[in-house]
């Protein structure tokens, strides 16, 4: 399995081995409260976890590495929000090419459409490769 950015700032406590995340999970991992999880939301484009149809955030191990980036340049470097954007924005980032990934999921994947409502396995079918494909 692929060594994360995460795990490495988290030292020796492990990951939990999900796919997927809620807010809570993803607060205690990274050691920031939720609120600030969402302010981050709003700063960093690039930082967009999915929604679930009962509009909860659902987080993915990349964006797990990203806010713990995010957390990294923000309290141990001491960047400003802004310098952080840019930092992104400049390719400066080890992970932009996932952060640009994040950003450009398209937004039908969130609704199915209707051949896929009337057919419910083969849109679990193309959720999953799509969740393969932006772990790739």
């Amino acid at each position: 399995m692929q060594k994360s950015f995460a795990k490495d700032l988290r030292g020796s406590a492990p990951i939990p081995d999900k796919l997927f995340y809620k807010i809570g999970e993803v607060s205690k991992i990274a050691g920031v409260e939720p609120y600030v999880l969402r302010y981050w939301e709003t700063e960093f484009p690039f930082l967009k976890p999915r929604k679930s149809k009962s509009r909860q955030r659902i987080y993915i191990k990349k964006d797990l590495d990203l806010i713990f980036q995010i957390k990294d340049l923000l309290y141990k470097e001491r960047f400003t929000i802004e310098g952080v954007r840019k930092k992104f924005s400049t390719g400066g980032a080890s992970s932009r090419n996932t952060a640009l990934k994040a950003s450009s999921q398209p937004a039908e994947m969130s609704q199915p459409s209707i051949s896929e409502a009337q057919n419910p396995v083969e849109h679990v079918r193309k959720r999953l490769r799509d969740i393969l494909d932006s772990m790739e």
